[in-house]
C-alpha cells in the first residue's frame, strides 16, 4: 500500500489503475476501511478511472506524525485531511465519493474549497446534517443510541476495550440481516486495531453535538461551514432504503443546498453499506452520473 504525507499524517491508501486520465476518490465511513470499496473500484477501472481509496484518520494503516497532535474526530478535521490529501498526491478535480464518515468529508472538502471536485457522491449520509443543534427525530435518536453511549463512561470503555463486538453489532443492525461474510468483517476490523481509533471515534460521537470540546486548528473551518454552505458541485445521493440507522427521509429534501445539478436515489431493499451490499449498482450510478455531468 502506497503512503503520503499532509501536514498532520502518513496517510495510506489504495491505488488502482494509476494510468487512468480522471481520478476518483473513495472515502469510507464507520466502522469501516478502504476495504469497503474493493468490489466497486474494479467497476471504476474497467471504465478507464484512476481510483484512490484513502484510510481515514486513526484507521490502519494511517498514522499521525507527531505524538503531539490532538487525536481529534471533529467532522472538520475529516474534510481538511481530504484537502491535504489531495494536495499532496497533486491531483486535480478528482470526483469525491464519500460513505458515512467519507460522505461527510467529502461534503465538507467541497465546502471549504469550492471547486476542489468535478463530482460529488454522497451515500448513506445527506448533506447539512452536521449542526449539532439539528432537530432531530425520536426515532432518529433511537437510533443514534450509540452516540449518546459514547458519551458515558461505559460507553467509551466499550470503544477502547471492546472495539470489535461494538462494530460488529453496528454491521449487524445497520442493514438487513445475513448481509455480509463473517470473515471479512474480522479482516476490515484490522484497521480499528491502532492507538488512536479509539480517541478519534469517541471524540468525533461526543464533540459532534457540543458534548467535548472542539480543536481550535478547526476554528476557521467552522465558522465556514455553519450554516452549511451551498454548493454548486453535481451532486448525487445514494441512500439505502433499509438503512438501519440514518433514516432515509433524513437525506430528503436538499436540494436548496446545490446550485448545481443534485439527484437522490433510494436503493430498495439495501441497508447502511450500499458499496458492500450491491456494489454493482452503486458503481453503475456513480458512472451514469460521471458521464451525465
Amino acid at each position: 500500500m502506497p503512503f503520503v504525507n499532509t501536514s498532520l499524517l502518513r496517510v495510506g491508501y489504495e491505488e488502482w489503475n494509476p494510468a487512468g486520465q480522471r481520478t476518483v476518490i473513495l472515502m469510507h465511513g464507520w466502522p469501516d476501511s478502504p476495504r469497503t470499496w474493493n468490489h466497486v473500484a474494479p467497476l471504476l477501472v474497467q471504465a478507464g478511472y484512476h481510483v484512490i481509496a484513502p484510510a481515514l484518520r486513526g484507521f490502519a494503516p494511517t498514522t499521525f506524525l507527531s505524538a503531539d497532535t490532538p487525536r481529534t474526530g471533529q467532522l472538520a478535521s475529516f474534510g481538511r485531511d481530504l484537502l491535504e490529501f489531495i494536495d499532496a498526491l497533486g491531483l486535480v478535480k478528482p470526483a469525491l465519493v464519500g460513505h458515512d464518515w467519507g460522505a461527510r468529508a467529502v461534503a465538507i472538502a467541497s465546502g471549504l474549497r469550492p471547486g476542489v471536485a468535478s463530482h460529488m457522491v454522497m451515500i448513506s449520509v445527506g448533506y447539512g446534517t452536521n449542526d449539532p443543534n439539528q432537530p432531530v427525530s425520536v426515532e432518529q435518536a433511537r437510533n443514534y443510541w450509540y452516540h449518546w453511549y459514547m458519551n458515558t463512561p461505559r460507553g467509551r470503555d466499550a470503544v477502547r476495550h471492546d472495539r470489535r463486538a461494538l462494530s460488529r453489532l453496528m454491521w449487524d443492525t445497520w442493514a438487513p440481516p445475513g448481509w455480509y461474510d463473517p470473515a471479512e468483517f474480522e479482516e476490515t476490523a484490522n484497521a480499528f486495531d491502532t492507538p488512536d481509533w479509539a480517541d478519534i471515534v469517541i471524540h468525533s460521537y461526543t464533540q459532534r453535538w457540543n458534548l467535548a470540546p472542539a480543536d481550535p486548528a478547526y476554528d476557521e473551518d467552522e465558522r465556514r461551514l455553519n450554516p452549511a454552505p451551498v454548493l454548486s458541485v453535481p451532486t448525487l445521493m445514494l441512500h439505502g432504503a433499509a438503512d438501519g440507522v440514518t433514516l432515509p427521509s433524513s437525506s430528503a429534501n436538499k436540494e436548496k443546498f446545490f446550485t448545481g445539478p443534485y439527484q437522490r436515489t433510494l436503493l430498495p431493499g439495501v441497508g447502511h453499506f450500499p458499496q458492500r451490499e450491491a456494489p454493482q449498482v452503486v458503481a453503475e450510478a456513480v458512472l451514469a452520473w460521471l458521464k451525465a455531468h
